[in-house]
């Protein structure tokens, strides 16, 4: 059930939990002219505000904007730049059946920037599917926000809380943004951090060993939104032993070059199970570990480079793997060019 942001709000900066209560539709937008104010309040009455006694939430006021004037918090861990038209579809859907956005989004003003009033702090897929209703037939439409007066710790937090609900922002966006936050507004005090978003310790300690796995790591999965918290940990406690490190370094590289090759040749990515099960694997396969692995269709390895040395390179060939003789052909050329970058190339 949707909750109203109001809710979200209030329960954040007043340390209690929000409850589950619809939020109303607004009229259409294009009954009402850009910005006018509409009178409500975020929190509604003075008790709500006496309860804050931090003083983070000075003024609220409800506005329709052009979204074009509102910039997007780059304190948000959702990433703006990869939302489309298909992540947001069913957003899409509801507003236009709805005749307008019906949950607002938080906004705080800002200063200084001449193309921008605004910036949203909890709403970015609204901001996104407005805009895009705006381009595609539906000019009129207008940007919902209730304008708050928050600084940055509270925005974070209240960003945050919006995004924990949502499966569409990553185990990995939210690792990273809370390994920014923990710099930007904790003072690198993890336990002063988990205190303010009431969250365990040990799950926030969890979260930022994720968010420190290297590029290298990420690239191995067919995209960021596939590294999950649990695997994700696991393989940042393993790339902790430096003996195993460059083991799994290598493996994660081979994987990304696989990776990479199956989307040139629109096969069907690694899943991230088989993934993160070579990546924690790499480690005991030890010295026997195949230089090269080429996976086909099915999942399964099609071509293996296993052996290098003066006499040559020894090259298998793997049966029921799915892959036609292009296919394995088109392996073998990106073997040996991967190979040879790597200075590992067929002896001359």
């Amino acid at each position: 059930m949707a909750r109203k942001q109001s809710d979200y709000l209030a329960a954040l900066l007043s340390e209690e939990p929000a409850p589950d209560t619809p939020a109303p539709a607004p009229a259409a937008a294009s009954e009402r002219p850009p910005e006018r104010l509409r009178g409500t309040t975020l929190l509604g009455r003075e008790s709500a505000l006496a309860r804050v006694a931090s003083g983070e939430v000075r003024q609220v006021t409800q506005l329709l904007l052009d979204p074009a004037r509102v910039r997007v918090w780059p304190g948000n861990a959702r990433s703006y730049a990869h939302l489309d038209e298909a992540r947001c579809r069913e957003l899409i859907d509801s507003i236009i059946a709805e005749g307008g956005q019906k949950v607002p989004a938080v906004v705080r003003r800002i200063e200084g920037d001449a193309d921008h009033d605004y910036e949203v702090i909890a709403g970015t897929r609204r901001h996104w599917s407005i805009s895009w209703l705006r381009g595609h037939s539906y000019p009129d439409m207008m940007f919902v926000a209730q304008v708050v007066a928050l600084d940055d710790e509270a925005a974070f937090r209240l960003a945050d809380l919006e995004n924990r609900a949502r499966a569409d922002v990553s185990d990995l966006e939210r690792a990273r943004n809370y390994a920014a936050a923990l710099t930007l507004h904790y003072g690198n005090h993890a336990s002063r951090m988990a205190e303010r978003l009431k969250v365990s310790k040990g799950w926030l300690s969890k979260m930022l060993r994720v968010a420190s796995l290297p590029e290298e790591i990420v690239d191995a999965f067919a995209s960021p939104a596939e590294v999950q918290l649990k695997s994700g940990y696991a393989i940042a406690q393993a790339l902790g032993d430096r003996s195993t490190a460059a083991r799994i370094m290598a493996t994660a590289k081979t994987l990304a070059r696989d990776q990479q090759q199956r989307r040139a040749q629109g096969l069907v990515p690694l899943p991230a199970a088989d993934v993160a099960r070579r990546l924690l694997a790499a480690p005991q396969d030890g010295d026997d570990a195949p230089p090269y692995v080429w996976t086909g269709p099915q999942g399964r390895a099609a071509l293996t480079v296993q052996t290098i040395n003066r006499q040559g390179m020894t090259i298998r060939l793997h049966a029921g793997a799915g892959a036609d003789a292009a296919m394995l052909a088109d392996a073998l050329r990106a073997a040996l060019t991967a190979l040879e970058a790597e200075g590992r190339g067929l002896p001359l």
